[in-house]
């Protein structure tokens, strides 16, 4: 059940057949009165006045002509659901009463309704047509029963009128409508930017938790052997490791913290998150390292600027997933080092080790990766060389891959030349302000 709320100015606009019915009444009043004033044959059948009948026009063409003003007037009623059958309903009966010699009244506004309802509710072409069809009725009744050129011209000024207020009015609601439907196509790009900035935000923290998932656990794996090893001959050895495994459990879970806060909405949390770690903790970690049992130097050369976020971030996981895989696949008795070089327009960040290489002494063979597609290089024998397999590149460096080409990066992953292995990444620094990092 549909509740209308409001005056009757709402009941009319939720109602548009009620309003349009009571136009018709009104014009075919208004009609009849004026033709009742202009030929007075009509006021007995009206009862305006209690003569009898004087004129030509009396008895039965009167009744007939009262009924054609209303027949007139009446497809006004229906003119928003079949606007030009409605007017050319309309055109029989005016032509009708010239027929006869009766006044229309103004039986012809009815007309000029209808004409602009068809303007207004349908296309050019419509339209065109219905003033086609009010001109040629306008010529019949015209000659049935003359006038003179003063009101033709008027007729035909009011004819264009009411096409042109007609055509007005739906360009206007044509024009409305396109706005309407490019606020919702706007808002509906925009919803989808809003998904799309979830979607990759959370892909963002799928990375950061394996990240800092994989290094951590990786050196706590590392740091538990060692401990189960030396548990018996030396304790406080293993102590030691212990202790080294629980500081690296609470950083761990310090960092998981920290990149699982951009979850929440609550700006005093937001508030209270770490920074993310930079080229600035990389003396942190290489020191990490070291005391997980992976032998680790770090150079920084060149003049050190500041950073774009994103570029620091992916430089410190870079480092921090190699370091990774060279605890867990270099051997026990590797080293690795860690080269930053600032240079203009560009930061470099390589890692190597003199470990076993790409699964060397496991598949006997060995290979490169590049981002960039670039064949395989030094490190392996003729024709072995291919893209890194097996162990050492897993998920991690696939993400690290996703990083560097994210900033426009190149990437190299392979076998170092004179064993081992090396992770190189450049990164194309666009403005480098000087400052310190």
């Amino acid at each position: 059940m549909r509740v209308t709320s409001g005056g009757p100015l709402n009941r009319l606009r939720d109602n548009p057949v009620l309003g349009d019915s009571m136009l018709a009444l009104l014009l075919a009043l208004a009609s009849m009165i004026i033709a009742a004033i202009v030929d007075p044959a009509l006021d007995p059948v009206l009862g305006l006045a209690g003569g009898p009948a004087r004129g030509p026009g009396t008895g039965e063409d009167s009744v007939l002509g009262m009924v054609l003003i209303v027949s007139a007037c009446a497809p006004v009623a229906l003119q928003r659901r079949r606007p030009y059958a409605m007017l050319v309903l309309s055109q029989a009966p005016i032509i009708a009463l010239a027929a006869i010699g009766a006044d229309a009244g103004s039986a012809d506004l009815a007309t000029l309704v209808l004409l602009h309802s068809v303007a207004a509710h349908r296309g050019l072409a419509v339209s065109l047509i219905a003033v086609a069809t009010v001109g040629i009725g306008y010529v019949i009744t015209v000659a049935l029963h003359d006038g003179v050129w003063a009101t033709h011209l008027l007729a035909a000024a009011l004819i264009f009128a009411a096409w042109m207020t007609g055509r007005s009015a739906r360009l206007r609601w044509a024009y409305m409508s396109e706005l309407e439907d490019r606020a919702a196509r706007l808002e509906r790009a925009r919803e989808a930017d809003r998904r799309a900035a979830r979607v990759e935000e959370r892909s963002r923290i799928a990375r950061e938790l394996h990240d800092v998932v994989a290094h951590h656990v990786s050196v706590m794996t590392v740091q538990a052997a060692a401990a189960r090893k030396v548990l018996a001959a030396n304790p406080k050895l293993a102590a030691d490791a212990l202790s080294a495994i629980e500081e690296l459990g609470r950083t761990a879970m310090a960092e998981m913290r920290s990149i699982v806060g951009v979850l929440r909405t609550d700006g005093e949390e937001a508030g209270e998150r770490a920074p993310q770690p930079g080229v600035g903790d990389l003396p942190g970690l290489v020191e990490q390292m070291r005391e997980a049992g992976l032998r680790t130097q770090l150079w920084i050369e060149g003049e050190r600027f500041r950073l774009p976020p994103g570029v620091d971030l992916a430089a410190y996981r870079l480092v921090q997933e190699a370091l990774t895989n060279s605890l867990r696949h270099a051997g026990p008795s590797a080293r690795a080092w860690v080269t930053v070089s600032h240079e203009p327009g560009e930061l470099t960040v390589r890692v190597e080790d003199d470990g076993r290489g790409v699964a060397k002494g496991r598949h006997g063979s060995s290979g490169t990766g590049d981002s960039s597609g670039a064949p395989g290089g030094a490190g392996g024998p003729a024709g072995s060389a291919g893209r890194a397999t097996g162990d050492r590149s897993g998920h991690g460096l696939v993400g690290i891959r996703e990083r560097v080409a994210l900033y426009g990066g190149v990437l190299r992953i392979g076998p170092r030349q004179g064993g081992g292995f090396e992770v190189c990444a450049r990164f194309p620094i666009k403005t480098v302000p000087p400052g310190e990092i």
